[in-house]
Parts: structure tokens; sequence; C-alpha cells
């Protein structure tokens, strides 16, 4: 009788069946197993937060094959993902074989690892455990919170603010740190302000710059200087005087490597190196850890990709060290190995960094069994990790202090040169916009104190305050991270969930909320404070860290919840839509009418007196006039996705006229972009006989005539695109975009591809995914009810 083991995915159930052989059966749960089913009563607060629990067709089928396997076996062990979410499979499955009636006496237990190496899977093994029933508490806790906000606040929206999709206990949160950074950037206040510098030259020394940091004895600040006419004084004061080095620091200083990548941090440097979204990071990070085909067999190349701790194994730092000293040599190597702390909130420091499995597997040796967006992902994981047992660069510093005659006005020039690489030899690490730093070395001639310096030219420079960037998904995860709300596993469906219910859109990497984000945020923000407070949603994330450690029953900090929550609820149902607009308007003021003061309808104001306001509709939100019926004037909320959906004049939207984007390489035919009576569209070549049809595409979503690249439009070109067969069937997988959208299709079943996801990066194993949800819905009813 064969010894059962259950893992999550098939591709990491092939790799472990390799490593124990013929006494194991190993098959894999396809994920979860069960879930709350999205209705009413899912969760009930009534009857001790009893839950009910549903499997879908697929989820069924395997349950099955599980049940099959475990009768027949000597044992179970469950080697779920070694997380909350991967111990509360464990835990489903286990209820549901109990519910099929087929475990009897076997021995259960449950094994963590963290890498899927054949050490570190037959170590395991042999560490049996039982289920930690505090995770699972968590994970109830965690799925009840989010099944009662969802469905207690969703409805209230609904009524109140036709057009809403949803509100979320965590999605809320993100939403509202997006909207108010959009607000404060629409009520951002440029200031001008001015700096002077200096060239001087120095003996035969090549000319450098200082800028001025003193002035008539007074030290110049940011704001010291805001006029041209100022500037320009200061300049005509300055210009003649006659200058010398009054004096000369050189100091060294050190750049320490960063830590190991946790989850967040993959995902930030995954976006601003190799500009992958959160989803697609996690989904090449799940692809190396569960293993790749190395010659002869499957090996999984880095650890699990779900952690918020920076901790790694005393054996993976000396096989970094031993490598590092044989690659690099003796100078590359500190005296003393590395330990990293993490800084987040809650982390779990249990959890292992994300790091290779084998540092002596570097990226150039396993290339040729990766694709492009493996190797990119692998590459950097690798280098992190390198880098952070490699010594620190080291620079020496320079500042050179300038004076006139009479000590009264002051410039300084600071430079840097890198006497020794280091870590960056390896690895350098992304920035953000908003950390920018100018890592560039400034070289100084060796000047000496007291030496005669020319000034050659003394100029003023203008600028203007900037206001904060846009988020973009590197720093919106970054900063859920730093206020301690959401975890590792969370961040990609987050934000995948506010662009599929459209409350934000992505345009050039970085988050815009759309209209329909923002009065949900205002709503939120006016009637339910307290639930997207920063503050509440990092508290009870604590709180569910302290249920994970049996610090906290996960009934009582439900119960607590649910009674002020509750209430809150009842409030909200009692609300007039009058009042709901009354308070929008005044919150959304600068959204919605901008600088104009006066609100007077252009229609009807100069004889009756109309003014403007928000007004919500079937399908959203609109300006309208308080005159309405008498007075039908509406405009809408001009989103700059919308406004962009049209080609621009000189792109041909008067005329018609094709704009050339270029050609083809695979046809040679010319790529033409057009407009037509549905919107903006893609030809190739003319037609050259009687009805002939030359070859066109719609534009998909996210892309707009401003944005389209040649090299997108040869993208598009290439749908439909087959990926592969679906198993079952036999039948073609196939992606292309149709009249409603982008789709996957099998055989005759046609499944839509939501906004969050890429149609020109999805996997086989996520067409398939999308398609298996289709076939297994119900079917859509249609026209009224029967009456009874």
């Amino acid at each position: 009788m064969a010894k059962i083991v259950i893992v999550e995915s098939p591709a990491k159930a092939r790799t472990i069946q390799k490593y124990l052989g013929n006494t194991y059966e190993v098959i894999a749960s396809m994920g979860h197993i069960r879930d709350l089913p999205s209705k009413d009563g899912s969760v009930n607060p009534d009857a001790n937060f009893a839950m009910v629990w549903e499997s879908d067709p697929r989820a069924k089928k395997q349950i099955t094959a599980i049940a099959k396997l475990v009768k027949e076996g000597s044992s179970l062990i469950l080697a779920t993902d070694p997380d909350r979410e991967g111990e509360a499979i464990s835990w489903h499955i286990v209820e549901a074989l109990r519910e099929k009636k087929v475990l009897k006496d076997q021995p259960i237990t449950r094994v963590v690892f963290h890498e899927i190496t054949k050490r570190a899977v037959t170590e395991a093994i042999a560490k049996g455990r039982e289920v930690d029933q505090n995770l699972v508490d968590a994970y109830l806790a965690r799925r009840s919170l989010d099944y009662l906000v969802g469905f207690s606040l969703s409805p209230i929206l609904w009524r109140k603010l036709p057009g809403s999709r949803s509100a979320g206990r965590v999605q809320s949160v993100a939403l509202r740190l997006i909207t108010e950074r959009e607000t404060e950037i629409e009520g951002f206040n440029a200031q001008e302000y001015w700096h002077v510098e200096g060239q001087f030259l120095v003996g035969t020394h090549k000319p450098f710059v200082a800028k001025l940091v003193s002035y008539k004895g007074e030290k110049l600040d940011k704001f010291s200087l805001i006029k041209e006419t100022q500037t320009q004084d200061v300049v005509a004061t300055l210009k003649d005087l006659t200058y010398a080095i009054s004096s000369v620091e050189t100091k060294q200083t050190q750049r320490k490597p960063a830590a190991p990548f946790t989850t967040s941090t993959l995902q930030q440097e995954a976006a601003r190196k190799l500009g992958f979204g959160a989803r697609k990071t996690m989904r090449i990070a799940q692809q190396l850890y569960e293993g790749i085909n190395i010659g002869a067999e499957s090996i999984g190349l880095i650890t699990y990709m779900r952690t918020d701790g920076v901790t790694v194994s005393q054996e993976a730092i000396a096989g970094a060290r031993t490598h590092i000293a044989k690659a690099y040599g003796g100078d590359y190597l500190p005296a003393d190995a590395r330990v990293y702390a993490t800084k987040t909130k809650n982390a779990q420091e249990a959890h292992e960094a994300i790091r290779p499995t084998d540092i002596t597997r570097t990226p150039d040796g396993v290339k040729t069994y990766l694709d492009d967006d493996q190797l990119k992902l692998y590459t950097i994981v690798w280098q992190r990790m390198a880098a952070s047992q490699m010594a620190n660069a080291r620079y020496d510093q320079l500042s050179v202090t300038i004076n006139d005659a009479s000590k009264d006005h002051t410039f300084r020039a600071t430079g840097s040169t890198c006497t020794f690489d280091g870590f960056q030899r390896v690895y350098r690490e992304g920035r953000d916009e908003a950390d920018e730093d100018d890592e560039t070395e400034n070289l100084l001639p060796p000047v000496k104190s007291n030496e005669r310096a020319d000034a050659k030219t003394v100029t003023g420079h203008q600028h203007f305050t900037q206001p904060p960037p846009r988020y973009s998904e590197a720093s919106l995860v970054k900063k859920l991270e730093e206020l301690g709300i959401g975890r590792p596993s969370t961040y990609a469906s987050i934000i995948s969930t506010l662009l599929e219910r459209n409350y934000v859109r992505l345009e050039k990497k970085q988050f815009i909320p759309e209209s329909r984000g923002r009065i949900v945020t205002a709503f939120l923000e006016h009637f339910f404070n307290k639930y997207v407070a920063y503050d509440f949603t990092a508290n009870l994330e604590e709180s569910l860290d302290e249920i994970s450690r049996g610090e906290k029953a996960w009934l009582t900090v439900l119960g607590d919840f649910w009674q002020n929550f509750t209430a809150k609820i009842a409030d909200a149902g009692e609300l007039r839509t009058s009042e709901v607009l009354d308070r929008l308007n005044d919150d959304l003021a600068q959204f919605l009418f901008g600088a104009q003061k006066d609100r007077s309808c252009p229609s009807c104001s100069k004889t009756d007196g109309g003014t403007l306001s928000l007004k919500l509709g079937k399908f959203g939100g609109f300006i309208g006039c308080s005159r309405y019926p008498e007075c039908k004037f509406t405009r809408q909320f001009m989103d700059q996705s919308t406004a962009e959906e049209s080609i621009t004049e000189g792109d041909g939207a008067e005329s018609n006229e094709p704009k050339l984007l270029g050609t083809d390489p695979v046809s040679g035919l010319e790529i033409t972009l057009r407009k037509g009576p549905y919107g903006a569209y893609l030809q190739w070549g003319e037609a050259t006989k009687p009805k002939e049809k030359p070859k066109r595409a719609t534009l998909p979503r996210g892309v707009t005539p401003t944005n389209l690249t040649l090299e997108k439009a040869i993208e598009i070109g290439q749908l439909p695109k087959t990926l592969g067969k679906e198993e079952e069937s036999g039948d073609d997988v196939v992606l292309n975009i149709g009249r409603f959208g982008p789709y996957v299709k099998v055989g005759k079943i046609f499944a839509s591809i939501p906004s969050s996801m890429d149609i020109f990066e999805i996997s086989l194993a996520e067409a398939i995914d999308l398609y298996t949800k289709k076939k297994s819905a119900p079917p859509r009813a249609f026209g009224r009810k029967a009456k009874k």
C-alpha cells in the first residue's frame, strides 16, 4: 500500500513523485478544493460564524480522485504550500475526506518544505507534524471577515451608488491610497524656486560646478530664492568676485547590499527592472519554485515565493560564501556572514527569503532551460542572493568649499569615486521615481585649500516643485507593506480586483482612479471611515497574526468586529440618496467641477437658475441639472481612458486616412491604423481583388491610438493564437479578441479574459483555468422568470 502525498499543483506533484519513488503516490489538489460560495448566508454570525463550504465541479472531481487513493493508501501526507493558505488547504482536504468517510485509521501528517529539492522534500517527509489549528483559525477568521465586509458593504453600494461593483476589506483601503494620491496631484500648486551655481577653474584642471549654499553670510534653503529678479541680483553680485578654495574634506563611505527578496520586494523589483506586474511576477516565480526540467530531471530553482521573511538557512549562506570566494575572489567576501532581520510589520520570521535553491546554478548555467521571462526573474533572484552575502561597496567622498575674499558667500561641490565595487559587481537595487537618487560618480579635480578658483560663469537655474508621483504596482505594494496592510499572498489579487472592478486603470505603469473608484472611496471615507482607515486595517491584520500564534481566539476577534460593523451597516441602510449625493458633491467638488466655483447649468441657469451636481443613474454617476426633468442637461465624467478611445486629429480621425505604423516582418504587408464606425482598428495591406477583405484587428483593452506601437501591432497581428491542447477534450486552446473583448476559446466554449490579465501574457495553464471555470459555471438565465 502506497503512502499518499497531496500537494497543490500537478507540476509540483510530478517533481516530488520523482524524488520519493514508487512507495509513494503523489497527487495534486489543484489549489483550493472548497470555498465560501458567493451568496448570502455563507457565513452566519448568529450561529457562531458557522460557514458553508462548497466545491465547484472541478474540485469535486479532484476530491473523488484523492478519496479513491487515500482509501487504498497506508497513510496520508499533506504537503501543501508552507503558509496559512497551504495549511488551510490541508485542513479542507482532511475535512472533505472525513465527509466521504474514507479516513479510517491511516496516520495523517502535515509536512512543509520551502524548496522543492530532493534533500528538502525527503527531510520534510521525515519531520511530519499535525495540521496547525492556529493557522487554520487565522485563515477562517480572514475568510469570514472578507466575506462579511464584502457581502454587507456591496449591497449598500449597489443601492446608494448605482454602477458600483463591490467593496472589500483590503481592496477598499488600497483604492483609498490611489484616490488620495490623485487628489493630492490635482490640488498641487507648483512653487517656483531658483538655485545659483558657478563653474570654477582651478589651475590647469578641468572646470567643475559648485552650488551656492550661503549668500551674504546667510545659509540658503530650497526656497530662499523664489523669483528671477531676485536671482539675477544675486548673480550680478557674485559673478565678478575673486574666489579661493577654503576647505577640502575627504571621507570614505560604504554601501551595504540589500537583503534577499521577500514577496513584496520581489514584486517591486520585478516591476522596476523588468516591467512585470505583480500577477505576472508571482506566476513566473511559481513556475521556478515548482520545478523546471533541467536535463533529465525536474528541479525547483527558487525557494517558496510567498514570504515576508529575510532570513536564510545557514546551508544557503555557506553555499553563497563558497561561490563568491570561488567566482569573485576573497576581496568580495566579508569576514563574517551577513544576517538580515525584517522591518516589515507582523512578518513571519520562520519563512525563508526567496533565494536560489542552489547558488551554483548561475543564470548562465540554466538559461537554455528557461524561457525569457523565467530567465529574467531567476537572474534577479540569483543576483540579489549572491550580492546579499558580498562585501560592501566603498567610495571616496570629496567635499570642496569655495569662498570669496570676504567669506560672505559660499559655494560647495561634492563628488564621490567608487574605490571598490563590492556587491555592486553583481547587483544594484532599482529605485522608485519618488526615491530617485543620482548614483553616478561626480569626479572633482584634486584641488587643495587656499588655491585660487576662477569663476568662469555664475548662473541661476529655475525649478518648480513637483507633485507626488502616482502609485506604480511597485510603490503601491511597498506602501501597503509599510502600513501593514495585506500579506504576501494578497498583493497581486488586491491589484487584480481593483482593475477588474474598473475602479482604477494602469496607464504608463501608474494607477489612475476611475470616476466610479473615486465615488466609492468618497462614500466609504465619509460613511464607513473607520473601516477604510489605515491603522484600523493594519490592527486587524495584527489580530489575525495573533490568532495564528495562538494568542487570540478567532471567534472573539470576529465577534468584536461584527458587533460594531453591523451597527454601522444598519445606519447606512437608513441613509437617503439625497444625503449621500449632498456629501459626495462636497467631498468630490474638486474632481467633479474643478476650479469652477459657479456650478450654474449652462443650459438653463440664465432663465431658471439650474445648478449642476452629481447624479446617479443605472450605469453609474454623471453630472446633471438640479431642475431635471424640466432641464435634461447632463455630461459624463471625462476619464482620460474614455477620452483616448478616439483617434486624435492628425491620426486620421476626421478624414479616415490611414496612419502607417510600419511593415509586418512576417507577411511583408504595411500595417495601418484606421478609424471605423466602431472605433480604431488595424489593417494589414490593401484589398487587391474585388470582394477581398484584408486582415483587420480590433485594438485590445488598454491599447489606444496614442500608445500603440509597431511592436504591439505586430503582436496583435499574431492573434488568433493557439497555446496548446486541452488535455481532456483534445481541443486547441485559442486566444483572440472579439467584439466584446479578449477571450479564450476551447471547442465551442468561449471564456472572457478579465481586465486584470494581459492576453499577450496568458499561459496555457491560466487559459485552461478560465475555460474550466466557464465550462463548470451554471448557464445564464435570459428573459423574465415564469409566473407562478
